[in-house]
């Protein structure tokens, strides 16, 4: 497999992570490295070892998720996407402090939410029978680099236009998890 159609998939991959990356900012009060580091080094991780995971099980395992990774990947969102909208609507959200989705079981069903896909290509690439060493790489090099991106732009939106946004995100997270479930189940 040629080096642009790697890069292809893996800016495809990424695509999620940058659009949660960007909501899931929106509502910090202020963007820090240790949330960049967490996002970033975490979108990326998952987004290279998914690849792996996906390869080493090969197709034996495919007939097992690929029925229900689409509701997965809807469900993991549309919670984290409806906590966001619940504490964004919730008269006495001013008053707790903001929970950090960069920290904690958030940042974790967000990194397993925005890498199923990469486990579909880890199995595709064990049926072309790919090598997934550099590909899974390449992934999570630009799952990371996108993510940092995401989160500079959903900072600056932020701080622009202020917690209204948090709404938006919310809505954001949850529209991500519909367009997957959509293309799984109508689309195929």
């Amino acid at each position: 497999m040629d080096l642009l159609t790697l890069l292809g998939i893996s800016v495809a991959l990424a695509m999620d992570a940058f659009a949660v990356a960007l909501a899931t900012s929106l509502n910090l009060p202020r963007l820090t490295g240790r949330h960049l580091f967490r996002f970033g080094f975490h979108f990326g991780l998952f987004q290279a070892l998914m690849p792996i995971c996906g390869w080493l099980a090969g197709m034996g395992f495919r007939r097992y998720i690929e029925d229900y990774d689409h509701w997965l990947a809807f469900g993991l969102l549309a919670a984290v996407g409806g906590k966001m909208l619940w504490e964004a609507l919730h008269p006495d959200h001013e008053e707790r402090s903001p929970r950090d989705p960069t920290r904690g079981w958030s940042l974790v069903m967000l990194s397993i939410a925005t890498s199923i896909d990469a486990l579909a290509v880890g199995l595709t690439f064990a049926m072309l029978d790919v090598t997934v060493w550099f590909p899974a790489l390449l992934i999570g090099v630009t799952a990371c680099l996108l993510t940092l991106i995401g989160m500079g732009l959903g900072r600056r939106i932020g701080a622009r236009w202020g917690s209204r946004f948090e709404v938006i995100g919310g809505l954001l997270l949850i529209a991500i998890g519909a367009k997957i479930l959509f293309e799984h189940t109508l689309l195929s």
